[in-house]
């Protein structure tokens, strides 16, 4: 018996349909084990020693095949053909021999870049052995990351009260999004005019700009004003035009590359609006097959653009069937990676098979836009480049003085553009187009001819503003780390995951935008850690990381340089005196931003004496705003609180409450704004309430604060206890509250209105996912797809009791020994026919009955849970 090891059950299923009946293929879900988080898994004094925990709930799946290595004559280890599969597969060989379960086995290591018979039947027919060099380029990674978090995270927390965490390569991309956020702040608009005509020669209307005043060339920016722009607008009022050249110029423009790992996430972004999380868990469920054909893609962490001589033969043959023959070039078209520090190890991302059409395939709504995405590009990279023609004239006054300029293009002959064209990022308003590129380059122009007379009809002046960089998207903050260098293809959804996680960053209309916490980490690393942060750093230790897995560097020579610049640079910043204080200095600017009127943006707004700095408070873990006349001024504002904050003056009274006639303020403390009303008699305390989030001071009204101090409200009895539902505003946000059930609430603005039949409902649905955290609501284990019978979605469902499965009203329990995760519709529809069959047989029959029904509806559970065993 052959025992095959991989990652994924659903890749396990597939591939020991293809292997046959002398192969058992086992999932090991993943890494098996990790450092633990805790000081001391990584000993540098120790020659960089790690220490490995198993993750408690791989536990059983290890035993289970260290039991099957014991009965096996061969090993074959198959995870992925990148440097964490080949971690993975290290790890499962250290833990077997540590179980003493290969004695005198044949152990080998098998890749194959596709899950489909043939690359599974001959990646089988060529095995090797572990490759060390790539495990120990993730060892060095692993280390790296584990040392720049356990030893700049502690000092962040010691010198910077409020702060979460640094990260080797999650820092760098924070710092990527506060400079460009100080690129926006320090931006500085600048009023330009643009100025077009319409004209007629002998012709129907076609519209030309300015090129030249005054016998002098006229770029974008350079009429400033509306004096010079009048002036430029009487002249061509004044003169006559005469076309003095046509100039048809070809152009022909080739086709993007296959997809990598980071331009999938891109055009994945700007097409179809996924995460970069999104699109690689739905590539990943491409990669491994959602039915019987197998895999749909080639493995989905790759930077390379190299496609195989198979599949490029395949794609033009499916060119040429579908496009026809002037579709296909007459030689393949091949490609190199551009991306710094790119590796060619790896295919790009394509079909499996390409002549499988998108319209051929049933995915669900996420998968199957996203094969779409990736068959069109991998066919139209291979298709013939589009042609067309651009057409210039040049209209002129006879002395010269006075030009325009008409542009034009005609598309020939369409090529790739009949299949996929690659997205843009988005160009600010106002910024220049690209070098070569024009904004009217799809406009028609009429037919002209040379020399003839140009009339104008009408002229038009529009004044404009340039604006700053755009924010990044998450298109464009995978692009900037491909460009720079800075982390690997299946590191980046992490790294824009783990940046909203920690807070540092909000999502604004799909934009990244720095929150405060961020910015002073930011700070923080900047001015004590400026090595750690730069860019240049961060991608020159990717190159070494890639020098150890090309057997070109020892890891451990690399660590040891690294520790030994790191350490001595930590224990400095410990030891340092006045941080917040050189931290007030360098982001000055941004907390106390200049005032139009010229005043000290920094004058404490309550004493009038005081300036206002930066302070800390280790005791709350928090830093806020703080006049320097304390404990005379008590006056104090949350960090970063803007300049809305400080435009509506602090503390202000916003008016009398209507019940109690008691007066409402807003103030702005230590931990952000909270509107107060007096107490009602006196020893009372006042009551309070935070601002929600999303809330602005500024804007702050009476009746909002009204509201705010009149929570917790009663929402009203719950139906089967009689006990009180409340809603209110806490520490997690908006939630309701029922006999000691806390459940959140999407919207603040809910709490003020929820009813009690949608309170009901939404403690019965944290009640039935409690075990899943604080806070967390029930959602689908598994989308398994819309039901034969009337479309509606199955989804697998987490419950009290176990997990199950739910059509509509119909809930069937799965059998035991089920991975939710394994489950396929196909097993899916006869639970859910089981269940509603005795559910209408429960109507009709006698209840004396029931017992019988229920041992009845047992019986296929211990039926299924012996064939899991026995395969």
């Amino acid at each position: 018996m052959n025992l095959v090891i991989v990652e994924s059950p659903a890749k396990a299923k597939t591939i020991n349909k293809y292997l046959g009946s002398d192969y058992q293929v086992l999932a090991s879900y993943g890494h098996i084990r990790d450092l633990p988080s805790k000081d001391g898994s990584v000993q540098p004094d120790d020659d960089f020693a790690m220490s490995w925990e198993v993750d408690p709930k791989a536990s059983k799946r290890i035993s289970e095949i260290a039991e099957a290595a014991k009965k096996s004559d061969r090993i074959i280890l198959a995870t992925d053909p990148d440097r964490e599969g080949e971690a993975i597969s290290w790890h499962v060989l250290d833990v077997l021999n540590k179980k003493k379960a290969l004695k005198d086995k044949d152990v080998q290591r098998v890749t194959f870049n596709a899950i489909t018979k043939s690359a599974v039947l001959d990646a089988m027919a060529q095995p090797r052995e572990l490759d060390m060099e790539l495990v120990e380029a993730y060892l060095a990674r692993r280390a790296l990351d584990y040392l720049v978090g356990f030893t700049l995270s502690p000092v962040l927390w010691r010198k910077l009260p409020g702060a979460r965490s640094a990260g080797r390569v999650q820092s760098v991309a924070l710092r990527i999004v506060v400079d460009r956020e100080l690129e926006i702040e320090r931006f500085r608009p600048q009023e330009y005019w643009s100025i077009e005509a319409d004209l007629i020669a002998d012709s129907p209307p076609f519209t030309a700009r300015l090129v030249k005043h005054a016998g002098k060339r006229v770029q974008r920016l350079d009429i400033k004003d509306e004096a010079t722009a009048s002036a430029a607008r009487a002249a061509i009022d004044a003169g006559a035009f005469t076309i003095r050249s046509i100039e048809k110029k070809p152009v022909k423009r080739s086709p993007a590359p296959p997809f990598t790992t980071s331009t999938l996430q891109q055009e994945a972004a700007r097409k179809l609006g996924f995460t970069a999380q999104r699109t690689m868990q739905a590539a990943q469920k491409l990669y491994e097959g959602v039915d019987d054909q197998g895999g749909l893609i080639t493995y989905m962490r790759t930077d390379g653009v190299y496609v195989t001589p198979e599949g490029i033969a395949q794609a033009r043959e499916v060119i040429g069937d579908r496009y026809g023959p002037a579709y296909v070039p007459a030689e393949p078209r091949y490609f190199k990676a551009k991306a710094k520090n790119a590796q060619e190890a790896h295919e790009a991302i394509r079909p499996t098979n390409i002549a499988r059409h998108p319209d051929s395939v049933r995915l669900e709504s996420d998968l199957g836009r996203l094969y779409e995405l990736i068959w069109k590009r991998m066919v139209a990279s291979q298709m013939e480049q589009a042609r067309l023609d651009r057409t210039t004239v040049e209209i002129e006054t006879p002395d010269g003085q006075t030009g325009l300029r008409a542009t034009g293009q005609v598309v020939a002959f369409d090529g790739f553009l009949a299949v996929y064209e690659e997205g843009r990022d988005d160009r600010p308003k106002g910024a220049a187009a690209p070098e070569g590129e024009d904004d009217d380059d799809a406009t028609r122009l009429p037919t002209l001819k040379e020399g003839a007379a140009a009339k104008v009809q009408a002229i038009r002046t529009d004044q404009h503003f340039t604006e700053p960089p755009a924010r990044f998207s998450e298109a464009t903050l995978v692009k900037k780390l491909e460009e720079l260098g800075i982390g690997r293809p299946s590191t980046y959804a992490s790294i824009l995951t783990t940046l909203r996680d920690r807070g540092y960053v909000r999502m604004d209309k799909n934009r990244f935008i720095p929150e405060d916490n961020g910015r002073l980490v930011t700070a923080f690393l900047t001015e004590f850690f400026a090595q750690w942060v730069e860019y240049d750093f961060t991608a020159d230790l990717e190159g070494r990381l890639d020098q150890v897995s090309e057997g070109d560097l020892d890891w451990k020579v690399l660590l040891r340089d690294f520790w030994s610049q790191l350490k001595p640079a930590t224990a400095t910043v410990l030891e340092r005196q006045g941080v917040i204080d050189q931290l007030d200095d360098a982001i000055g600017p941004f907390l106390f931003p200049e005032k139009p009127d010229g005043a000290d943006p920094r004058l404490c707004p309550a004493c009038g004496t005081g300036r206002l700095h930066l302070k800390a408070s280790f005791k709350m873990k928090s830093s806020f705003i703080g006049c320097s006349n304390y404990p005379e001024c008590r006056y104090t504002r949350g960090f970063g609180a803007g300049a809305e904050e400080q435009e509506a003056g602090g503390d202000r009274e916003l008016g009398l409450d209507p019940q109690t006639g008691l007066p409402i303020a807003l103030k702005i403390g230590r931990f952000g704004p909270y509107v107060e009303t007096a107490a009602a008699t006196e020893g009372d305390k006042p009551r309070r309430s935070s601002l929600p989030k999303g809330w602005s001071p500024a804007t702050l009204t009476l009746e909002q604060a009204v509201r705010l101090l009149g929570l917790p409200r009663l929402v009203g009895a719950h139906p089967e206890d009689g006990k009180s539902i409340t809603a209110g505003l806490g520490r997690y946000g908006p939630f309701i509250l029922h006999d000691g059930t806390y459940a959140n609430v999407a919207d603040i603005d809910e709490v003020f209105d929820i009813g009690l039949n949608r309170a009901v409902t939404l403690l019965a649905e944290k009640r039935a996912g409690k075990f899943a955290g604080r806070g967390a609501a029930t959602a689908p284990l598994k989308d398994l797809g819309g039901h034969p019978d009337d479309g509606q979605p199955i989804h697998v469902m987490a419950g009290r009791f176990g997990p199950y499965v739910k059509w509509g009203k119909i809930n069937a329990t799965l059998p035991k020994g089920t991975a939710p995760e394994e489950l396929t519709l196909e097993a899916a529809l006869p639970l859910l026919a089981a269940k509603a069959a005795a559910a209408l047989k429960a109507k009709k029959a006698p209840a004396k009955k029931a017992p019988a029904k229920t041992a009845a509806k047992k019986a296929p559970a211990r039926k299924a849970t012996t064939k899991a065993k026995s395969t």
